[in-house]
């Protein structure tokens, strides 16, 4: 007990908890602009995510990605983290804190990825199908990602910074998103009918848990409670005034209205560009970074307006794009003695593990939406879809109505 930081320990264990708050705000964010028929069914999406992923990382996940290599380095594995039977009593020496800690800090991050697609489908998807989604996800596409990257045996590792969750987190469940998007096809009726969010108060509560939960995502990162730690909150908090800031005035300028919907998803834009990079860059570089990924964002839903693609909440439009512009740029903004040391070399490092995330999720997500909708189904029936997912999939009312609005 000796070998313990009890200080160390105390924060690791706020930052799980900050985390894990970070899937209920997100419920609360995807819940707040979905029609009033498919509120609980949407926020279900997240709660279901804690539960299965949680499973799955204690069995398996853990030791798919921290394990020793195998198969080629495809994923990792070590039996003594299976069911965590060999951590009971493991103290991490180089950080000071039970290993439980940090094998459950890890697993609050594997429950957010997936839940993070389920944006990109809502309302047109069911239950079980998108439950054995999911879980096929966070094996092949989550698992194997996170020990390329995080991973000491990863052949990522020491290449591209992602001090967060840039590229094993956001780009991934972008990506993923954008590709579920186009193969479901869009929800009936869009984007002829108006299908207006249900509850923009909901939303802008969601994005205040987001932001708060994204100073464990972020400064817990460090696994530490010391000077990196508070940089990288510090320059979350800054990126997603920043990224705030920006979308308020693009607004202003092109709308001459300011909306609380603009405003939620430049907090949202700045935080995920800053993830990757909250270790390793100055503040000035975090109001750069929530900026541009602010800007990003912006035309590239506007781009999707224009195409008339049904990515529902923006999933690759913010955290695909976010998450690229915090991935790339970083490379132009590091504090003395992080990286290759060299920007052009960086560069090169971080656009490759931008494109072997976009590819391997991109192709591997394509393969499982076939794989479930040809077994299982995925994809609502028109009758379903219309009656609403709370009744139809969940025989339930958001705010005890009736209405299908």
């Amino acid at each position: 007990m000796d070998s313990i930081d009890t200080g160390i320990t105390a924060w690791m264990l706020v930052s799980t908890a900050l985390v894990l708050l970070m899937v209920p705000g997100l419920a609360m964010f995807y819940g707040g602009l979905v029609r009033t028929k498919n509120v609980i069914g949407t926020m279900m999406h997240s709660f279901a995510a804690m539960s299965i992923v949680t499973i799955i990382w204690t069995v398996c996940g853990y030791s798919m990605t921290f394990g020793e290599n195998v198969l080629g380095g495809w994923f990792g594995w070590n039996w003594d983290y299976v069911f965590f039977q060999g951590i009971d009593g493991s103290i991490m020496k180089d950080a000071g804190i039970p290993e439980y800690v940090f094998a459950m800090f890890q697993g609050k991050f594997a429950i957010i990825t997936p839940a993070i697609i389920a944006g990109a489908f809502a309302e047109r998807v069911k239950f079980r199908g998108y439950c054995v989604f999911i879980a096929l996800w966070s094996l092949l596409i989550y698992n194997p990602l996170c020990h390329w990257i995080w991973s000491g045996d990863g052949w990522l590792n020491g290449r591209a910074i992602d001090f967060a969750g840039g590229t094993v987190i956001h780009i991934s469940a972008g990506i993923a998103g954008l590709v579920a998007a186009f193969y479901l096809g869009a929800r009936r009726g869009y984007p002829k009918n108006t299908m207006s969010p249900n509850n923009l108060v909901m939303t802008l509560m969601g994005a205040g848990l987001l932001w708060v939960g994204w100073f464990g995502f972020n400064a817990g990162s460090s696994v530490n409670s010391g000077l990196q730690t508070a940089q990288a909150l510090a320059v979350t908090q800054i990126a997603a005034a920043a990224g705030a800031f920006t979308w308020m005035c693009i607004e202003g300028i092109v709308h001459k209205k300011v909306t609380s919907l603009g405003a939620v998803s430049g907090i949202l834009a700045g935080l995920v560009a800053i993830t990757p990079a909250a270790g390793d860059v100055l503040p000035w570089g975090a109001i750069v970074l929530g900026i541009l990924a602010s800007i990003a964002s912006y035309l590239a839903i506007e781009v999707k307006n224009r195409m008339g693609y049904d990515d529902t909440l923006d999933v690759f439009g913010i955290h695909g794009v976010s998450g690229i512009i915090g991935g790339v740029f970083l490379a132009f903004m590091l504090r003395e003695g992080s990286g290759a040391g060299n920007i052009l070399t960086q560069l090169w490092y971080q656009v490759e593990g931008i494109l072997v995330s976009l590819t391997y999720a991109g192709v591997v997500t394509l393969l499982l939406l076939i794989l479930v909708e040809k077994t299982i189904g995925l994809r609502l029936t028109k009758e379903e879809e219309n009656e609403g997912m709370d009744h139809s999939l969940h025989g339930e009312h958001g705010y005890g109505l009736s209405n299908l609005m």
